[in-house]
């Protein structure tokens, strides 16, 4: 469980999350690392789920972007119909945010491939929380996006027990 959030505004998309990683019911890590730069720093993924399951589909989604010229669309939806028909990707239990200057969408194993209307998404356990947090600062507030994703991660980890603030931020602008 865990909370990655991503939001974008003027033109600068950011995804942040949380750190801590549980094994049933203990904390067996802090600080790691749930979002990571693909297609040479250009496109931010972040996962939820199985860390294992995470990474095997960021390198899944690493190869359709190489593949695909760096078109973040068509990669999303080629790894999302892989991701659902793959005997073997059927069985990978994660989550994924993916996001570039201009596009942001949410995978996951049963097909979906989500563009928010607005450019917020988040997901795992605490990403309802940081998600609301998200629209009323976006919709109420001028602040920028990089303040944004801190300030409803902290709400979600103040919220959620599977969310820490130990917090990594990644930045494309």
């Amino acid at each position: 469980m865990t909370t990655v959030l991503a939001v974008r505004r003027d033109g600068i998309t950011v995804m942040g999350s949380d750190g801590q990683v549980t094994l049933g019911s203990s904390v067996v890590k802090h600080k790691a690392r749930k979002i990571r730069r693909l297609y040479n720093g250009k496109v931010l993924v972040g996962f939820a789920g199985s860390a294992a399951d995470g990474l095997a589909l960021m390198e899944r989604l690493e190869n359709k972007l190489e593949e695909f010229r760096g078109n973040l669309l068509r990669a999303c939806v080629e790894l999302a119909k892989d991701w659902r028909t793959d005997r073997y990707l059927r069985r990978l239990e994660a989550f994924m945010l993916v996001a570039d200057k201009e596009s942001m969408f949410l995978l996951s194993g049963n097909g979906d491939l989500i563009e928010p209307d607005e450019p917020i998404l988040a997901i795992g356990s605490g990403g309802d929380y940081a998600r609301a947090s998200a629209l009323a600062l976006y919709r109420n507030t001028s602040m920028s996006a990089e303040e944004i994703v801190k300030t409803s991660l902290q709400i979600a980890s103040e919220i959620c027990i599977y969310t820490n603030s130990s917090f990594v931020i990644e930045v494309l602008s």
